[in-house]
Formats: C-alpha cells, structure tokens, sequence
C-alpha cells in the first residue's frame, strides 16, 4: 500500500510531503484547489511521461517520492525477480525532471527505465479517472474481469507460451516454405549449374597444368629443335661434349698414374662424364618423343576455355572460387531435398502446438462459464444498492477462428438498465454515470479475488447525489478491507466514509499560488462536510448534517 508521498517542484506544488494509512481514505477540496495535480504528481512516479512544463521554478529538479509497503503481495516480488531489481518490502519509487526536460526513474534508488517503472507502478496502484471508465466498453478489459475471477491467471500464463511457441514455429514452417518454393523454382537451374562444374573435374591446380599443357602443345616445334640442337651438342664427332670429356678423362687418368694426389680430380672428372651420357641420352630420348598433336592441343584449349567461361559466369577468379561455387551449390541441391522432411516435422510440431492450445482454449472457455452466472448475480446485486434495481447483464461468448491472446472467446457484455428492456453493448445502452457505477461495481467484485494493494478513485461518483453517493461511499468503505482505497470526491456521503480525509486546499500570496495537502481532524472534517453540502456559509443544520453523516 501507499504509505508516503512527496512531491516537490510540480506546478503549483512546492513542497508536498504526506503520509497514508490503510483502509479508506477520501480526498476532497474546492474545484481549481489542485487535486488534479496532486494525481499528475503521483502519475509521474508510476510511469507517465513529463516535461519541463510541468516544473515549478523551471531552473530546478522536480522530484516525486512515493513509498509502498509491499509485503504482503508475492506477485510484486516476482516482478522485482523478472527485471533483476533489488527487493525491500518497503519499496521507494523516485521520479526526478531535470531543467531541461529530461528525466530520471529509481526504484529503491536503483536506476531503471520508464517501462520498468510503470510496470511495477500497474503491480502497485491501479488510478481510475473518469475518461478511464470506458475501459468498461472494452471487450479485452471485460475478458480480464471474467478471467480474474475464474483464477485463470496461471492457465493464462501456459496458454500464453504454448502461444508464443505456436506463432514462432508458424512463423519457421511458413519461411522455410517459402524457401522450399523459391528453391524449387530455382531447382533445375541449380543442378544443371551444379551438373556443368562437376563435368569440369575441378582441382586446385587444374588450371596451372592445364596452361602449362597448353604451352607445351603450341610449342612443340621449337622445343623438339632446342632437343636435337642440345642432343648434338653432347654428341659431336670431335667438339661434343661426350667427345671432350673423354679426352679429358684420359688425361686425368694419366695424371693418377704419375702421382696418386690426382685421383680425386680423376675422380671428379669421371663423373661428370658419366653425368653427360647420360644427359645426351635422354636428350635423345626426349627428341624422340616430342611430336605435334593438334588433337591434344584442340582438348586442352578446349578445357581451359571451359574454366574461363565458368569463371567470368560465376564472377570468381580462379579455380578455388568455382570449387567453392560448386560445393555451395551442391548444399544448396542437397538442402532443398531434404526441405520435406524439416517441413514435415514443423507441421507434425504445430498440430501438436494447436492441439494443446485448443485444450487450453477449451479449459479457459469452461471456466468462464462457470463463474459467468455468479458474476452476473454480483453485478445486479451491487447495482440495485446503487439505485439500478433493474439493470441487468447478459454475457455473450463466441468463438474466434484463430488463437487470439486471451484464448479463443470473443466476449460480448450487453446490458440494458430497465427492466424488460432491450440488451445492447454498453457503449450504446448505458449512460456516464451508470458506466460509473458499473465500473464501481466491478472494481468492487474484482478487490475480493486479485491482490492489488492500492485502488485510487477520482470522482467516479461524479453525476450521482443523495442516497446513491451514500451507498457508493460505502461500497468503497467494504472494498477497503482488502486493499487500501483512495477516493478523490465533491461528495460529503462519500468523503464522510474515509477512515481518514485529507484536503486539498489552494494558497494565494503575493506573488504567487501553490497547492497544499493536509490531514483533517475530526472537527475539522466536520467542518469541511458541512461546507460540502452547505457552501461557504456554514449553517447549524449542515454541521448537524455534518456530524450525522461522520458517526
């Protein structure tokens, strides 16, 4: 529940400090006094968006503290859980506006953004405005009554995953069916792509032999003349190498046999010739072999202009790009045939899915149901102690065709306030302040199954008077044994209800205005009844009222 709140540099408040009780309390005050304000303020520091327009003195901060007592409700504590923040029962919210515009959010003076600050501050108060009331006319919003009170939250919670997990596999079946259908559109041309790189017989250094092929070939004739010319040049008769190195063989052999230190020079020589013949042999053997074979060369040519053409077709450079073309390729055939399968299996996974959510759809439906006619029951009951004795619901369900976020109803409130009367949704049939008191009425019925701490009502009995406001006063005195309720009212029925009152009041100086907030004591409260169903002129008979209305 909300236990403190300050408020300092926002409009007309200055400084604005104030603390709260459990139970019902009312708030009251003279139209223009700043109760509006006040909720702005308290806005801020449950997530609403500000700027500097908003700051007092706009050379400094605007700071707004509010402090929770919190526990007693598990569900805050696992938001605080979910968004890795610091849990302290008594938990402080701080918002603060900069000069120049921008903001800052805390919570527990850690740092957080906007989102996570309204998140917690839903968890933590729920303020009903007037404009708020057509909510009502909603059909989601009516859904989340009807859902609170069948206790759907944890089977909401299941459906919701088993949802998220549907959609996303929806969203992977329908993808890799498009890639399946782009693929076989693509299929023919692929393989015959794939077939004319296979046909090619690539290596790494197919094209290095292939080119080095190529110049042998072309080059035939000359290299078989460089041959025979070097094939002559070891074997002629008197001057060919062989011929010489003979020679001088004998003459080195003839130098050992005079003195042994030229065997090694003999040696050497001896070497080197048998190093000759056997050059010039396969000199000749070569010459032999070269020969020119225009088929050869035809085949050759015919392959490297083959690569050429595959690589200017597939944009790469050199034989490694169209290997790596191919292998790509390759996949790409292969994973196009085995695309069935996967699709298979996804489809297998969301017929499973749609079978769970079905069955969860279909528990969610029976539960509604069931809590449906005690819920009508509630409402007409409430409503007849709020001078609506004859209105009457009807709850309507239908069936979507899809998995909508809350299961698959559509649900229909139609209601008619006479007795007889012809059933229409709200939004046609009831007026501003039967929408009030519906409204009450719900949130009432609501108080009893979820754990909301604080509740804040601003002049939700506005259109109302007499006997009504009473008992509206009182409705709202029974929703505070379970939470903390607040009601901002122009009412005496209804602010005479509060355990405590507060009032807004407004100061005129000098130079300037601001907005101020205080605690009423008895006599007081007293006082600020009778001016309330009396005006500025206080009679006997309005504080008799007064204190009549008070006990």
């Amino acid at each position: 529940m909300l236990t403190q709140l300050s408020i300092r540099n926002y409009a007309l408040i200055e400084d604005l400090q104030v603390s709260f009780s459990k139970g019902f309390t009312t708030i009251t005050g003279e139209t223009g006094a700043g109760k509006s304000i006040l909720l702005e303020g308290l806005g801020l520091v449950l997530g609403n968006r500000a700027d500097r327009s908003a700051l007092r003195d706009d050379q400094n901060h605007c700071v707004v503290e509010a402090e929770f007592e919190i526990s007693s409700y598990p569900a805050i504590r696992e938001y605080f859980t979910r968004e890795d923040l610091d849990y302290d029962p008594q938990t402080l919210l701080r918002r603060e506006i900069r000069p120049n515009g921008k903001s800052r959010a805390f919570i527990n003076d850690s740092p957080v953004t906007l989102d996570v600050l309204a998140g917690l501050g839903r968890l933590l108060i729920d303020v009903h405005s007037q404009h708020q009331t057509l909510e009502l006319t909603e059909h989601d919003f009516q859904m989340r009554v009807v859902d609170a009170l069948a206790e759907n939250r944890e089977l909401l919670g299941r459906y919701g995953e088993v949802r998220r997990e549907y959609q996303e596999t929806s969203r992977e079946l329908e993808q890799l069916r498009e890639r399946r259908q782009a693929a076989f559109r693509e299929q023919d041309y692929n393989e015959f792509l794939l077939e004319e790189l296979e046909q090619a017989n690539l290596s790494p250094d197919l094209q290095e032999t292939l080119e080095a092929r190529q110049s042998e070939l072309s080059n035939a004739g000359q290299i078989a003349e460089y041959l025979e010319a070097s094939y002559q040049l070891c074997e002629a008769e008197e001057h060919g190498l062989q011929a010489l190195q003979a020679r001088l063989k004998q003459l080195t052999g003839k130098l050992t046999s005079l003195a042994p230190k030229y065997a090694e020079l003999h040696a050497r020589v001896q070497s080197l010739f048998i190093e000759t013949d056997d050059i010039t042999q396969e000199f000749g053997a070569l010459v032999s072999e070269v020969e020119s074979d225009p088929a050869a060369l035809d085949t050759v040519n015919g392959r490297l202009q083959t690569l050429y053409d595959l690589q200017h077709k597939h944009h790469v450079g050199d034989v490694q790009g169209l290997i790596e073309v191919r292998d790509a390729l390759a996949r790409q055939v292969s994973d196009t045939a085995s695309m069935d399968e996967a699709i298979e299996r996804l489809e297998a996974r969301v017929t499973e899915q749609e079978a769970t959510l079905h069955a969860l759809a279909l528990q969610l439906r029976e539960r509604r149901e069931q809590v449906l006619p005690q819920f009508t029951a509630q409402l007409g009951e409430q409503l007849a102690r709020l001078g609506m004795p004859h209105a009457s619901f009807r709850w309507l369900l239908h069936q979507r065709d899809d998995f909508g976020p809350l299961g698959r109803d559509l649900l229909e409130l139609q209601f008619t306030a006479n007795k007889g009367g012809q059933y229409g949704i709200l939004k046609k049939t009831a007026s501003g302040g039967e929408l009030s008191r519906i409204m009450l009425v719900i949130k009432a019925i609501l108080a009893r199954y979820e754990a909301l701490p604080t509740m804040m009502f601003d002049e939700i009995d506005t259109g109302v008077s007499g006997e009504i406001s009473n008992r509206m006063g009182e409705i709202m005195l029974e929703m505070s044994r379970h939470m903390q309720v607040f009601a901002i009212t122009h009412l005496p029925q209804v602010a005479s209800k509060g355990h405590q009152q507060f009032q807004v009041y407004k100061e005129v100086g000098a130079d300037q205005t601001r907005t101020g907030m205080k605690p009423l004591t008895r006599e007081e409260r007293i006082q600020e009844l009778a001016q309330m169903l009396g005006g500025t002129q206080i009679s006997a008979a309005a504080l008799s009222h007064a204190r009549e209305l008070l006990n």
